[in-house]
């Protein structure tokens, strides 16, 4: 009997259950192949879901264009058809595309004893390099599973996995099955990606939803008109570099030019990874050189966008006036900029409006992970929008936003700037299609019969009225941002390889260290930042515990110290241990464009955290 030890192999959290999955154990390996232990681990995830939906539930499977993608599926479609499930397999398709699908399962309508159970199962280990995969699971709500549940999940699994008489049985099933040949929907999608009724099904839900996403239930409609009838006068084009990522075969070509949009791109054919998956730094490169072509071709092409192999995060290239290039936007902006349209969306529409005096008349807010910038609290603040942060992880975020609405707040759009993108309501994923819209609304939903545009709209409420011009650009929506110097979370300075296992642990440690510096340096602190003062911060699901006394609360958690100078809060560090991959990351924060800060910052908390791993 095989076994696989989860412990040593595996990630197991709300955001994924990811580790290297082909055979070989190289990260960067193509092959097709996984191990049989991994089959094990596939077919055991399998049926523990299958049972936590209940006797005889509906799964709908997808999967990226990962290499490994095909073994991991034929290792869970057996398991699932022995338990009784209703498979409904779509192939390859985007996150946020069987996320929809999954939503449009949730038929309301019906009496309550004739509903099936419904989950899904996605095979993706969204930016982990090419040879990692994993699995998410989720209802039929639009999103994965949220903490609590995933956590009742995994302790399942963790105990399922160590019961021999299960893993006989799964074993069994796997290699009396292994050829699937019974499974015709399966068997025909290896053959033609695009025939399946299945995947027709899925592309339909996404597209109608993300209609709705975009513009919204408050006066959508004339929004859309409005961006259509501006495109029609200052034409827009957008590229993309798909990197053979499951959006290749999504909705962007067609929703993007059927509302007006021009549009080109690359590396469109599934599985044609041709660089790094994660959309960060170099990864970017590619669409920065795609873009300029497109722009020294037709002017009219501003935008382009990358998105990660299971395309629920997308970062931007744009073409910058100022210096008559295409370039890359940090993840960090891409969110601020995100948050700036639809914060602006909402006061366009009236949904979200305001007294004589400037008061709102509605609660707003906006659920962001703990190392999202500062720079977002700065735009929630000009628009009287409250901000509430929680650990990173989506499943966090998006059970945050659930909560505040809960509480009669409106939460249009949410995320985790440290990563880019945007979640937008009624969405419960991050999507490139939200956040290049939310751009793109911005560019072109301009003045227009006396009603002033979205980036006329944040000129205002952001005391800028001199940053906006008749014939602006792009260029000059960034530079109407608040500035902020902020590390980036998939950089290089942004991680740190340590020891110490428990992380509680570690961070008792950090605040002996942290103290002893504090006193060293507060006078330096004070000349050379004018920072005065300090609160430490635990992010713990969507938890949140200021004026911490022990540090160790923390846990898994986040930990954020904030610096307050005189006018207020100033910069923050940042750390916390990955759930999905055996890192720990670092960030600095700080009001300003001086680098240097920033620089100092970081290199100043990565100290610490090394002197309280090694002690």
């Amino acid at each position: 009997m095989l076994t696989i030890d989860t412990q040593k192999n595996m990630i197991l959290s709300a955001s994924g259950w990811r580790g290297v999955f082909a055979e070989d154990g190289d990260e960067e390996s193509k092959t097709k192949k996984i191990s049989d232990e991994h089959k094990i681990f596939a077919g055991t995830a399998a049926k523990v879901f299958a049972e936590y939906l209940g006797e005889k539930p509906t799964v709908l499977l997808g999967s990226d264009t990962r290499p490994t993608g095909i073994a991991i599926m034929e290792a869970m479609i057996p398991v699932l058809l022995d338990y009784g499930c209703d498979v409904q397999y779509a192939g390859i398709v985007a996150a946020p595309e069987i996320m929809a699908w999954a939503r449009s399962k949730n038929f309301f309508h019906e009496p309550r004893e004739q509903k099936r159970k419904t989950g899904f199962i996605y095979v993706s280990a969204s930016h982990n390099p090419i040879g990692h995969n994993g699995l998410k699971f989720g209802l039929t709500d639009g999103g994965v599973l949220s903490t609590g549940e995933s956590s009742a999940l995994i302790n399942n699994f963790n105990i399922s996995i160590k019961n021999n008489d299960f893993i006989s049985k799964i074993e069994s099933v796997i290699i009396k099955n292994s050829s699937l040949a019974s499974f015709a929907n399966f068997a025909s999608w290896r053959d033609n990606i695009m025939n399946s009724s299945q995947k027709n099904e899925a592309y339909k839900s996404y597209y109608d939803f993300c209609s709705k996403v975009v513009w919204g239930d408050y006066q959508g409609e004339l929004l859309a008109a409005a961006l259509k009838e501006n495109l029609l006068k200052t034409p827009l084009g957008i590229v993309c570099d798909f990197n053979g990522s499951a959006r290749t075969v999504s909705i962007d070509k067609e929703f993007l030019t059927a509302l007006g949009f021009k549009f080109d791109c690359i590396n469109a054919k599934p599985g044609e990874i041709t660089h790094r998956i994660v959309p960060e730094g170099e990864s970017l490169e590619p669409c920065e050189r795609l873009l300029e072509k497109a722009h020294e071709r037709d002017p009219s092409f501003m935008l382009g966008f990358v998105p990660d192999c299971d395309g629920d995060r997308g970062n931007l290239v744009i073409w910058d006036d100022t210096l008559n290039r295409a370039r890359a936007l940090e993840a960090q902006e891409v969110f601020a900029l995100s948050c700036i349209a639809e914060f602006s969306h909402l006061v366009w529409t009236g949904e979200f409006s305001y007294d004589g005096d400037g008061k709102a008349l509605a609660k707003a807010a906006i659920a962001i992970n703990d190392p999202t910038s500062m720079r977002v609290d700065k735009i929630a603040e000009a628009f009287g929008v409250c901000v509430f942060r929680a650990e990173v992880g989506e499943a966090n975020v998006v059970t945050l936003a659930r909560n505040l609405r809960e509480e009669g707040y409106l939460v249009r759009i949410l995320g985790e700037g440290s990563a880019g993108g945007n979640i937008t309501h009624p969405c419960a994923v991050r999507d490139p299609i939200n956040t290049v819209l939310a751009i793109a609304k911005l560019l072109s939903v301009r003045a227009s019969n006396g009603k002033p545009g979205l980036f006329e709209i944040w000129c205002k409420h952001s005391k800028q009225n001199d940053k906006y011009r008749e014939n602006f650009s792009l260029a000059d929506i960034i530079a109407s941002l608040p500035p902020f110097v902020t590390t980036p979370a998939y950089s290089k300075d942004a991680i740190l390889r340590i020891k110490t296992q428990d992380h509680a642990i570690l961070k008792d440690r950090y605040k002996e260290v942290f103290l002893r510096e504090w006193e060293e340096r507060k006078e330096e602190l004070k000349t050379r930042f004018g920072i005065t003062a300090w609160e430490a911060i635990a992010y713990n699901g969507t938890a949140q515990k200021r004026n911490l006394d022990r540090f160790g609360e923390a846990g898994k958690g986040g930990l954020r110290i904030l610096f307050f100078n005189r006018e207020g809060e100033y910069a923050c560090i940042w750390m916390r241990g990955s759930a999905t991959e055996p890192v720990f990351r670092i960030m600095a924060d700080v009001f300003g464009s001086d680098a240097s800060v920033e620089r100092w910052l970081l290199d100043w908390q990565r100290k610490m955290i090394m002197e309280a791993d090694s002690k």
